[in-house]
């Protein structure tokens, strides 16, 4: 059976072989046909339809060599004694009779197997190949003309005018990008095309009869000369900048358009920090490793290596010094988005705690002869200093204090809220009283803020006990002007909430101190007004934020003790979002070097002496007025008796391309209408792209109505007065 099948499948080939013979030279002709006629390109069409349908026939004679036909060639030749149907039936459906019979005939077509293979049709190729190459050496070699007339060179000057003018047949660019960029070689029949930067162009133009010279015209006056090679006109060029051309000959072309020339430059890598999330980590005590990873990303590929810089800060104040060391990484991925990682040895690296480790990646592309390069931005691994640690474990600290003053703010618009709701179930003397009451809870917040930005408590000196007067503290003696007056004093409240007391009995020496009390911790080893001192570490933007939340605390106060909650929220609620950005501050930063201002002259200082002071009056720079050329061009374009000069507005579109909106558009407008003087909506478009282009006027400050006669006697008054 197996057999069988072989002979039936070279049968069935043999068949496909042949048709494939008999309709190639057909197609090969209607190919040179094709391209004698109408040109390269329809030519290449007809072959490529001519060879698809040779095969598709050849597919469907082969298919006519079914099992029906094998069983009426094996009945033909007697070698199945008619039983070819039973090879092709089911055995298990067969009588006995029948497979005995079924297995008599394979044995007979084992020993002798019929010849099953179509006969070659040897007269029929023949005639067919003779007859298409004929035609072809015929479309090949035909003359163009009249065996009498003389060459088309040695032609009378006036032939060539009465010949017409020239026809394209058929055009092909083909396009090389560099190597770098990792693209096939792209052969079009489009003339317009976007390419990469610094690729080779290579143009093949054919026309239907030879010109006396052809070239390419680009739109910045340069021509690039067309040679003929084989009857194709060719030229070569390397695209580095943005073109508009088009093909002009001699004879002219019967019609011409502008092709356009798109190049793309090659963009430099981008780097983007995956690990960690953000540019300043702040490390753990005892941490060992940091690691780091990197996504770097170029249109057409980065290199496979790039290198980490790592800078190591150490010391502090104006004693820092920098370490500086470099390791290539091999990054992993698709050329296009490599991803790069690495994990730092913080002790091989020499880092302490206190230091800083800076990390930044550099990355280059594949770009020739020179590659670009990118890098990302830097992150940074604060490492806490020992006296970092220490504050983060001992209590009542003034930095550990710092956040525990950040959540009242919202605990006193919690008490408001709650306020504003029992409004109806209180008396209107108790509602007054409990929102003075949280009024003197802002007071004492506000104060206690005003130490981080070096301010001092407010009111009058706490008077010292004495025989005459009780040993209750006085009625401090509020200061609400918008100044803040500091002094040394302070009521009662205040000085609970700051724990220290200026003018009050002194602790005497029997009194045991309380252990965790954080006023006899500050009494014993340093001085509370160490908060001015703190006040430095905040940087001017932390401090300009944290002063503005006491300006809202400061009128919040004041709506709370007159008995307005309502009033009050909203400065409360901004103060509380001030405060929220001061607790979301990352980093201190202190000025390395203080900054060099001029001296101040003591002498004139209040004095009112305004020698040598100038007018604070900029002067107003004129600005270029636009190329009058230029306006009276797009207001002749308006005019269709009037053509403007192209000539002038091509060259001021050449040297303001870097400052026009699409300086090719306009060129293409230009050329156009260079084309075709006669096309009104080429003038029409070319007057829209000078318009795009033009400067618009600056807006003018409108003039002051002069005074009516009740206004200029006023303004008489105030020149009379002395």
């Amino acid at each position: 059976m197996n057999t069988l099948q072989h002979a039936w499948q070279r049968a069935r080939r043999r068949r496909a072989l042949i048709t494939l013979l008999l309709g190639l030279p057909w197609a090969l002709a209607a190919t040179a046909l094709a391209l004698r006629l109408a040109g390269f390109d329809i030519a290449c069409v007809v072959g490529t339809v001519g060879l698809l349908a040779c095969a598709a026939l050849a597919k469907a004679r082969s298919r006519q060599l079914d099992q029906l036909w094998l069983q009426r060639q094996l009945d033909g030749s007697g070698a199945s004694e008619d039983s070819a149907d039973l090879l092709f039936a089911d055995a298990a459906m067969l009588n006995p009779l029948q497979q005995r019979q079924r297995a008599h005939v394979l044995a007979a077509l084992e020993r002798a197997l019929p010849e099953l293979r179509p006969r070659w049709p040897r007269w029929a190729l023949a005639l067919c190949w003779i007859a298409g190459l004929a035609i072809v050496a015929l479309a090949v070699g035909w003359p163009r003309s009249s065996p009498g007339s003389a060459p088309a060179r040695a032609s009378a000057p006036g032939s060539t005018a009465s010949a017409g003018p020239l026809h394209l047949q058929s055009t092909r660019l083909r396009i090389d990008a560099p190597a770098y960029t990792g693209q096939a070689t792209l052969t079009q029949n489009a003339l317009d095309a976007k390419v990469a930067a610094d690729s080779r162009l290579s143009w093949s133009l054919r026309f239907d009869r030879a010109p006396d010279k052809a070239w390419l015209q680009f739109h910045d006056g340069r021509r690039l000369p067309l040679i003929e090679h084989d009857g194709q006109w060719q030229a070569q060029d390397v695209a580095r900048t943005p073109v508009l051309y088009r093909v002009v000959s001699e004879p002219a072309l019967a019609g011409t358009r502008l092709h356009r020339l798109d190049v793309v430059a090659d963009r430099a890598p981008s780097v983007r920090v995956l690990e960690p999330a953000a540019s300043l980590v702040l490390g753990t005590p005892g941490q060992r490793q940091w690691s780091l990873r990197f996504e770097a990303s170029d249109d057409y590929g980065v290199a496979a290596q790039a290198t980490l810089s790592i800078t190591t800060t150490q010391g502090s104040g104006e004693n820092i010094t920098f370490v500086k060391r470099s390791v290539t990484l091999a990054g992993s991925g698709e050329a296009t988005a490599r991803r790069f990682a690495h994990t730092l040895d913080l002790a091989a690296l020499g880092a302490q705690p206190g230091n800083d480790v800076i990390a930044q990646l550099e990355v280059r592309d594949n770009h020739a002869p020179t590659p670009q390069s990118g890098r990302s931005s830097s992150v940074i691994l604060r490492l806490p200093s020992a006296e970092v640690a220490l504050g983060a474990e001992l209590e009542g600290r003034i930095k550990k204090t710092l956040p525990a003053y950040f959540r009242s703010q919202r605990q006193i618009i919690i008490d408001a809220e709650a306020l504003i709701r029992q409004r109806r179930s209180l008396a209107a003397e108790d509602f007054v009283k409990r929102s003075d009451a949280i009024g003197v809870d802002q007071r004492i917040l506000r104060l206690r803020y005003g130490q981080f930005l070096g301010e001092e408590s407010e009111g009058a000196p706490k008077p010292p006990p004495t025989s005459d007067l009780p040993t209750s503290d006085a009625p401090a003696a509020d200061s609400h002007d918008e100044d803040h007056d500091h002094d040394h004093g302070a009521e009662a409240g205040a000085h609970d909430a700051h724990g220290h007391d200026h003018g009050g009995k002194p602790a005497s020496a029997d009194t045991p101190p309380v252990f965790g009390s954080a006023t006899d911790v500050l009494s014993e080893y340093g001085h509370t007004h160490d908060h001015a001192e703190a006040a430095t570490l905040l940087d001017p933007q932390t401090r300009a934020t944290l002063k503005a939340a006491l300006d809202q605390m400061w009128s919040a106060e004041g709506e709370l003790r007159q008995g307005r909650p309502e009033q009050a929220l909203p400065f409360a609620y901004k103060a509380l979002a001030f405060i929220k950005q001061v607790q979301q501050a990352e980093r201190i930063y202190l000025a390395r070097v203080g900054p060099e201002l001029p001296p101040i002259d003591e002498g004139r200082r209040l004095g009112g002496d305004r020698a040598g002071l100038a007018s604070r009056e900029l002067p107003l720079a004129a600005r270029t007025p636009p190329d009058p050329a230029i306006i009276e061009a797009w207001q002749r374009l308006g005019d269709d008796t009037a053509p403007p000069d192209l000539d002038a507005l091509a060259s001021w579109q050449q040297r303001n391309a870097a400052y026009l909106p699409d300086a090719l558009d306009l060129a293409a407008a230009i050329e156009q209408l260079r084309i075709e003087p006669g096309c009104r909506d080429c003038r029409q478009r070319l007057r829209a792209q000078l318009w795009r282009a033009l400067q618009r006027p600056l807006p003018q400050a409108m003039r002051r109505s002069a005074a009516d006669a009740m206004g200029q006697r006023y303004l008489d008054a105030l020149e009379a007065q002395p």
